[in-house]
């Protein structure tokens, strides 16, 4: 891509942008030398990079660059065998851990293919937890080694504080027998030797070696003779100490050095890693997406937004081209917004081709060009004597030279600079010389000989910016179709130009000039009303919408309520005709007793007609009991899997997951329960049209599950409650298609989700019997489940 574009399109204030979310120098280098790529795949690949770390960023949070530091120094000088300071190898353990945390960071999301590319590149990382465990064990900070990091460091420092601690109370009498020659009754440290501060008058009352003198003259550091075996002693052991720590030093970079290659490595992948969670951080503050892209020069972006301009600012804009034109000719008035569309179109490109996702809406595409050209802004040249009409005819010799049917050509006020006859006619010819190649334009101009070229030439379309002419500024909208209007003679008399003047001005202008400028007019005017019906209508739909899925929701409740009412009415009647059974029943029975204590016929002919009344009764409520029964629904008599039903004890419509068994029982879901009922005591399901096309679904999907369920389920990365759902849903499924044997793979890691698995089949009614996995099969990795 030619650097020229590059730097009028503002390319590198992008990389600039991106550099901000980088978090090391080589993540920032890397950034530094970023292009677009030179092929359509390295394109997808790396828009595809960056778009699943924004999903992980926005799934996970943070991403483990904790304590990651730039070590490329530490390990070119690793490379030669050299031995590292404490700084060095800790962050070269840092940044070995942080590799082995983004391994399982990408690993564990990748569900569903949505990591691929960023597996792909974490799938050459190497953990290499041992080494880095040893330097964080041997290695406390920058400057400090721990005690553990060796046996024989421990005893050194072990006895250097003994030793200290002899030398102080040592120390600590020599001062107290010696205090009147004392400046001082203290001892201080002089070279890592103990001394006392003699008075120089008293030089010869306190036997030993000078190690210094104040700075007065007053004081002599006198180590005394009874100390210098014990100083020698602490000395001795320091130095020890020092080789021991060298010794720790040079052989953890050893070990460094011996695994250089996996080292380095690993450290490539993770300034490759910044670098694309750089680019995943910025379009997060853009609220970016990632584009389709094309080959076929077709660009399509839906509220383009350019990325430089504050987000609460910017005025989104649809721009297209490539399909039913290749040529866009943007007209309007001067800070209309028409170079800031041209940028926009050409940075949006340039991003995208460089794996960065775009600030615009979903479903935009943009098309993979070879080149882009851009001739924008003031070109002209002082040091090389040139024009501003020179300087920008230099760049479109260029662009003429070398564009085709692969490229994109950007042009700002096309043929400006000169007289406007001529540089219209030149302008209409570069553009149709272009056109003629295949090559995709956008070009702003205000020659309106140019939107005479573009209103009656194929391939070519007008396009302006939106004016208010009531506010006299520039809406900054883009309106593809028509040609923008200067607006001149409005500006003009809105500003106070005395009305003769303007009047006088029309009449040097030809009527067809006016003509067409008030039919521009009229067609912007129809335009934007058209746009504006359409986004009423779109909002309008909208609301319809969600106004009827709102009242259909209030229409099936109101249908569950009456239901449940009639339910409700059928249990309290049964109650009641119950408990009216009961006294009737204690009623006769105590008749009976009256009747053996004697009666007379007549008697007991009144009690028979009393006793058959409540009979008749009785029947009377149950058959209108029933009849409110069978308003409930009509009984089933044979019951598919997958139909759907209505089970009145629950008041709820429920699926048939299973054939009925020699009970007359059937098992049906109720929403998350599985539950075995009578078949008699399901009803035909009263589905509205809604219901039917919700159920046939089911069926379809539920026929299509028979059809494919898989031999095996892989729960590897799920947590105990997730791999429990995911077995029991898949083992219903893998009853109902008929498998007798299955696979679960669960891995052996520590045991756990296999103890879990294991006692839910212990309990699983669909499971006869059970097995680890033999030799070939997985081994202990899996557990083989025989269905019944």
């Amino acid at each position: 891509m030619n650097i020229k574009s590059l730097k009028v399109l503002e390319y590198f204030k992008i990389k600039d942008k991106i550099k901000e979310y980088a978090k090391t120098t080589a993540g920032k280098d890397i950034i530094e030398g970023l292009e677009p790529y030179t092929n359509i795949y390295e394109v997808k690949e790396h828009l595809q990079e960056t778009n699943e770390a924004l999903l992980l960023l926005s799934k996970k949070g943070s991403a483990p660059f904790e304590g990651i530091y730039d070590v490329r120094s530490a390990l070119i000088r690793a490379s030669k065998g050299a031995s590292l300071m404490p700084t060095g190898l800790l962050r070269i353990a840092q940044m070995l851990r942080c590799a082995r945390l983004f391994k399982n960071y990408v690993g564990e999301a990748g569900d569903n293919d949505k990591s691929r590319v960023l597996e792909d590149i974490c799938i050459g990382i190497v953990p290499i937890k041992n080494l880095e465990d040893e330097i964080f064990i041997a290695i406390i900070s920058d400057d400090e080694i721990s005690d553990r990091a060796s046996s024989l460091l421990f005893s050194l420092r072990k006895s250097l504080k003994e030793k200290n601690a002899s030398v102080k109370e040592k120390v600590i009498s020599l001062v107290r027998s010696n205090a009147k020659y004392l400046q001082e009754s203290i001892y201080t440290i002089r070279g890592d030797r103990y001394v006392i501060p003699v008075k120089i008058e008293h030089k010869g009352s306190v036997p030993g070696l000078v190690h210094d003198q104040s700075s007065s003259g007053a004081t002599l550091f006198i180590e005394p003779m009874s100390l210098v075996n014990l100083n020698n002693e602490i000395k001795e052991i320091m130095l020890k100490e020092k080789a021991e720590v060298e010794r720790i030093l040079a052989e953890l970079s050893y070990k460094i050095y011996e695994n250089i290659n996996i080292v380095q490595n690993n450290a490539n992948i993770v300034w490759e890693l910044d670098f694309i969670f750089a680019k995943a951080g910025y379009a997060i503050e853009l609220n970016a997406i990632i584009p389709t892209v094309n080959e076929d020069g077709i660009i399509d972006i839906i509220e383009a937004r350019h990325p430089l301009i504050d987000p609460k600012e910017v005025v989104p804009s649809n721009i297209y081209l490539g399909k039913e034109f290749t040529s866009l000719v943007i007209t309007g008035p001067n800070t209309g917004g028409k170079t800031v569309t041209l940028k926009t179109v050409g940075l949006i490109q340039l991003m995208a081709m460089s794996g960065i996702l775009i600030p615009a809406r979903e479903g935009s595409m943009v098309s993979f060009f070879n080149e882009i050209f851009a001739d924008i802004g003031d070109e002209q040249s002082i040091e090389q004597s040139l024009s501003t009409f020179s300087s920008h005819m230099t760049n479109i010799v260029n662009i003429i030279q070398k564009a085709d049917k692969k490229s994109l050509a950007l042009f700002d006020e096309l043929g400006a600079g000169t007289d406007p006859t001529e540089g219209a006619a030149l302008a209409v010819a570069i553009l149709e010389n272009l056109r003629a190649r295949g090559t995709k334009v956008v070009a702003t101009t205000h020659y309106s000989e140019l939107k005479g070229y573009a209103l009656k030439t194929t391939g070519v379309e007008n396009a302006s910016v939106e004016f208010n002419v009531d506010t006299l500024s520039p809406t900054y909208r883009l309106i593809i179709g028509v040609p923008g209007k200067s607006n001149a003679f409005e500006i003009s008399r809105r500003l106070g130009l005395p009305d003769y003047i303007i009047k006088t001005a029309k009449e040097n202008i030809s009527k067809e000039t006016l003509d067409f400028e008030e039919l521009v007019q009229s067609l912007q005017e129809k335009s934007i009303k058209a746009e504006r019906d359409a986004r009423d209508a779109e909002s309008l739909k909208l609301e319809a919408s969600t106004l009827k899925e709102k009242y259909q929701d209030k229409l099936y409740k109101l249908q569950n309520i009456r239901e449940n009412a009639m339910y409700e009415a059928q249990r309290e009647a049964k109650r009641l005709i119950k408990d009216a059974k009961e006294e009737s029943d204690v009623i006769l029975k105590n008749m009976r007793e009256l009747e053996k204590l004697g009666y007379s016929s007549e008697a007991r002919q009144k009690l028979e007609e009393e006793r058959m009344k409540i009979k008749n009764k009785l029947e009377d409520l149950n058959k209108h009991v029933e009849k409110s029964s069978d308003e409930l629904g009509e009984k089933i008599k044979n019951v598919k899997q997958g139909e759907e039903v209505y089970l009145p004890s629950l008041n709820q419509k429920v699926i048939v997951i299973s054939k009925p068994d020699k009970k007359g029982e059937v098992q049906v879901q109720a929403g998350i329960m599985k539950i075995n009922v009578k078949v008699e005591d399901l009803r035909v399901s009263k589905l509205s049209d809604e219901d039917k096309k919700k159920a046939k679904i089911i069926r379809r999907e539920m026929n299509l599950n028979l059809r494919s369920v898989s031999s095996s389920v892989d729960l590897r990365g799920m947590d105990s409650e997730e791999a429990t759902f995911t077995v029991d849903k898949y083992l219903d499924e893998a009853y109902l298609g008929g498998l007798k044997e299955t696979t679960i793979i669960h891995g052996k890691g520590t045991g756990v989700l296999r103890k879990t698995i294991t006692d839910m089949l212990k309990r699983h009614g669909h499971v006869k019997a059970y097995r680890l996995g033999n030799y070939g099969e997985g081994g202990s990795g899996v557990t083989v489940v025989e269905l019944k």
